[in-house]
């Protein structure tokens, strides 16, 4: 008896999902690049997918480049200036920034726009020459 306890706890452990991050892999933060700037994008413990995807677990990166977090309880408004929404389920976008530096937050949110809670983020702050 004590053995089949034992091998269902290891079951359950194992079937755990992984943690829900979102990584900027580049650039690296403290960075010194030229514009047009490559932002790179890797996710664990979700699923990456269009906007269009209603299915249960699909999320989308949004990029806050030089703005502020905010709507993390609402949906995140489109057509404001600084916050791209990576719609299309895309893991690189490319930027066109003025010389200085520039902050990037990566937030991970539902097909409907809506951040996920806990919060799943990345910021890195980088300089364009």
């Amino acid at each position: 008896m004590k053995t089949v306890i034992a091998a269902v706890t290891i079951g359950l452990l194992s079937a755990q999902a992984p943690p829900m991050t979102v990584e900027i892999t580049a650039p690296l933060n403290g960075a010194t690049v030229s514009s047009p700037v490559s932002i790179k994008l890797k996710s664990t413990g979700v699923r990456i997918a269009p906007a269009s995807d209603e299915k249960a677990g699909s999320t989308h990166h949004h990029l806050f480049v030089d703005h502020e977090l905010t709507w993390l309880n609402d949906t995140i408004p489109q057509g404001s200036t600084g916050i791209y929404h990576l719609a299309r389920g895309q893991k690189e976008f490319v930027l066109d920034l003025k010389p200085g530096t520039h902050r990037v937050i990566a937030l991970l949110a539902r097909w409907d726009h809506v951040p996920l809670n806990p919060l799943v983020a990345d910021t890195v702050t980088f300089t364009v020459k």
